[in-house]
């Protein structure tokens, strides 16, 4: 068996992007470990935080849920604190992500592959999928810590099918969802770039249909995040399917051409 890492940039981000992948791994008896870079401090404030409750431990005590969910028992911090949206103040605060040097995240995340002698490591497309200083931080740091591990593991980027994007878009149109819950994945994201990676630029898309309840179990385990959670899991069963049944990846130095497979195949 293998051992797989994932870089998310917050809690959360592992229910909505990788979860299936996760979950298929994990049933397949391969070592799974999710790292998060940030506690996710500039999320969505729930309603019901406690006294004396921070959002940052709210968030990580999810994190655990959904890791438990998919069948993932290992899961790790880098220790940064959530950066916020492209352009807001907490991009400069020094013990960010985004502030953090590329080389000390790096090595931070070297270590752990390292500790648990990862095979494959799974980050983030160039701009993060949608261009949040995170995400796109976390490309930059899988790509620099890949090679200082001391064995250097296969290095994917999970990112996100525009032109499949396109067509759920309309199928949840055709189906009743919501205009507000829809989006144009063309139009400009955070960074003003269009939506994730056009699928001739992909390289691998992996079947992740048989896993849709483990990602919703995943999901509502944020349930502090009601605007993003809470719109993934308003969908209908077959937008649901159709949105979360297949996930996309670019393998770096892999041939340019979209294959259906596997990490481990």
């Amino acid at each position: 068996m293998s051992t797989i890492v994932f870089l998310h940039a917050h809690p959360d981000d592992e229910a909505s992007q990788t979860a299936g992948a996760m979950a298929r791994a994990a049933a397949e008896g391969h070592r799974v470990v999710v790292v998060f870079a940030t506690n996710g401090e500039h999320g969505e404030v729930p309603e019901d935080l406690r006294a004396g409750e921070t959002l940052a431990e709210r968030r990580r005590a999810e994190a655990e849920c959904s890791a438990a969910a998919l069948g993932v028992s290992d899961v790790r911090w880098l220790g940064y604190a959530d950066s916020g949206m492209t352009g807001w103040a907490q991009n400069a605060d020094p013990s960010s992500f985004l502030a953090a040097p590329t080389h000390e995240a790096a090595r931070r995340l070297a270590d752990i592959l390292d500790a648990v002698d990862a095979d494959v490591l799974v980050g983030y497309d160039w701009h993060g999928g949608y261009g949040h200083p995170d995400h796109v931080t976390v490309h930059q740091v899988v790509h620099a810590a890949a090679p200082l591990a001391a064995r250097t593991p296969r290095l994917y980027e999970a990112t996100m099918n525009r032109d499949l994007m396109r067509q759920m878009m309309e199928l949840g149109r055709s189906t009743g969802v919501p205009e507000d819950q829809l989006f144009d994945p063309d139009g400009p994201m955070d960074d003003g770039n269009p939506l994730g990676t056009p699928e001739a630029e992909i390289t691998l898309r992996v079947d992740t249909s048989a896993y849709l309840a483990q990602r919703r179990a995943a999901l509502a385990c944020h349930a502090s995040q009601v605007t993003d959670a809470g719109g993934f899991l308003s969908m209908p069963d077959a937008v649901f399917a159709a949105f979360f049944g297949q996930e996309h990846y670019i393998e770096v130095g892999a041939p340019a051409g979209i294959r259906d497979g596997w990490f481990f195949a």
